[in-house]
């Protein structure tokens, strides 16, 4: 058995620890083989896999497969693996929850459509009308999340009056109706599929996981379909922000086609408070902090598809591959550098302004129409508040772990450990040093206060030199010195008031003191003298 310890965000309060045996990753693993991509499951051995190097290097081996799967963007928001590491959160059968609320509108049973979407709490089943069998209708159901900061009752006016809007680039709404856990709404069923069906050449029934991890052939559209498709969509998010109807969730799977025409899928996603699909992209960035900014970002994902077929390895993006044109490379720097995510992203009007898509001719002439009350208008400008402040806070608190977690990985580089070793030697040579001083400096004021003794002699310049102690007991005294002559005494009467250096007092003071402790007479040796004083009779 192997423990696994899973943290959902920069919050270690929020964890928690998981046992699943090799037999549960191989479970797992033959699961995900529907998406046709090489995981690094560590092999089977059958005779020795109770072995201690063995169980070691196969640990090893499953938490790289952990990390390949986390770290791709469409597995590690699959259900299966987010059962996998979080059975607690994903136990409900959201199947079933979605059926009973389906079929209290439904008169005829309907088919589970799996191969639609990628939310775990949203699901979409496929309708046949009694009258006319041939055309279908796809009805989907989800459940509130956690940017939901509508009131109940202007939640549900709202996602009834997405029936009543009509744009040439929303897809139309059919039918739509909320109540206080969740949202269902019907559209017409297309059989031609999103534009992520496009980009990828999928066929729109197989299920999400076969039609966009591993595409078999990895080709962009063309420039005019690129610049066509592109001033559709921006012209749809102009109009969304200047009725003040909150989106963000911009991305190729939710970009119906019809003919040569793109329309928007799932605006009730905003009224619900569900998460992006780009979230876990967008809130590492600072400057991104508004619905606005979130379109664009998410617009800069989706045009980076359209040009080379695939979604971008890294974000920001450090440099592009050849594109058809120059005016795409430009518009992709302008959002998806990271000199953009730092300075700031141009805005839709400015988008629409540049030269790959100021040029385009749209040749739909309905009219839009979205009439919004100024009472839910207000309502609407409310929550899109709340959304950029918890935004916010998520984006500050992941700002905050990323700069701890690199102060800890510099703090822990073996270069640093090197210079906090040299640091700490200088620092106790400094500190030996100093306790030196201080001791010196104790003794030193301490035969000050005493002021008498052996201390006079050394404070008195005109005292004679004391004698050596090796000389004392071998040379005998010096006769005294002849009396001084009568002019002598006014000198040696002014010598006694000049005053000394104080360090060289203070030096010679301790190195006596020194000198006196450290004497030990048994390191004297004996000496043998001659007398000459006594008289000599030759």
């Amino acid at each position: 058995e192997y423990i696994i310890r899973v943290q959902r965000g920069v919050s270690a309060e929020n964890s928690w620890q998981i046992v699943r045996r090799y037999s549960d990753f191989d479970l797992l693993n033959n699961s995900l083989q529907i998406s046709t991509l090489s995981l690094p499951l560590p092999p089977k051995k059958l005779i020795g896999n109770m072995e201690r190097e063995f169980i070691a290097e196969r640990q090893k081996g499953l938490q790289a497969y952990l990390d390949v799967i986390t770290t791709h963007h469409i597995l590690s928001n699959c259900e299966l693996v987010k059962k996998f590491l979080d059975p607690n959160s994903y136990s409900v059968n959201y199947t079933e929850i979605a059926l009973q609320h389906v079929s209290i509108v439904l008169i005829k049973a309907v088919d589970d459509s799996s191969f639609v979407g990628w939310r775990i709490r949203k699901k979409y089943f496929l309708m046949k009308i009694k009258n006319q069998p041939k055309e279908r209708l796809m009805l989907s159901w989800a459940d509130l999340g956690p940017d939901k900061y509508l009131s109940d009752k202007d939640l549900q006016y709202a996602v009834k009056l997405l029936s009543s809007c009509s744009h040439p680039y929303i897809y139309k709404i059919t039918f739509a109706t909320a109540n206080e856990s969740s949202v269902l709404v019907i559209r017409p069923f297309s059989e031609k599929g999103t534009l992520k069906d496009l980009i990828y050449k999928a066929k729109p029934k197989d299920p999400f996981l076969k039609k966009y991890c591993n595409p078999k052939k990895i080709q962009g559209l063309e420039l005019q379909q690129i610049k066509t498709y592109g001033r559709q969509i921006l012209e749809v998010l102009k109009f969304l922000h200047e009725k003040g109807f909150p989106y963000g969730h911009l991305h190729s799977a939710n970009v119906m086609l019809d003919g040569d025409t793109c329309k928007l899928l799932d605006l009730e996603n905003s009224l619900l408070g569900l998460p992006s699909f780009y979230r876990s992209y967008f809130s590492q960035f600072r400057k991104i902090n508004t619905l606005e900014g979130i379109d664009v970002h998410c617009f800069g994902h989706l045009l980076y598809e359209m040009t080379y077929g695939r979604p971008p390895d890294t974000i920001p993006v450090d440099s592009f591959p050849p594109a058809p044109s120059v005016f795409v490379v430009s518009v992709l720097e302008s959002i998806l550098t990271c000199e953009a995510m730092k300075n700031g992203m141009p805005t839709v009007s400015r988008l629409l302004q540049m030269p790959l898509f100021s040029d385009v001719l749209l040749t739909n002439s309905e009219k839009p129409q979205f009439k919004i009350p100024t009472k839910l208008k207000e309502a609407l400008k409310t929550s899109k508040e709340c959304i950029e402040k918890r935004l916010t806070e998520e984006q500050k608190l992941i700002h905050q772990h990323r700069r701890l977690t690199r102060a800890q990985s510099h703090h822990g580089s073996e270069e640093e450990k090197k210079k906090r070793k040299i640091l700490a030697r200088k620092k106790s040579k400094r500190s030996a040093y100093e306790s030196g001083e201080e001791h010196s400096a104790k003794y030193s004021n301490s035969n000050n206060s005493a002021g008498s003794g052996a201390s006079s002699p050394l404070t008195s310049p005109s005292s004679p030199t004391p004698p050596s102690t090796a000389g004392a007991s071998s040379i005998p005294p010096a006769p005294p010195p002849p009396p001084l002559p009568p002019a002598a005494p006014p000198l040696s009467t002014e010598v006694p008031t000049q005053p000394s250096p104080q360090p060289d007092v203070s030096a010679s003071r301790g190195a006596l003191l020194s000198s006196i402790q450290n004497f030990q007479k048994g390191t004297l040796k004996k000496t043998q003298t001659c007398d000459y004083s006594a008289p000599r009779i030759s």
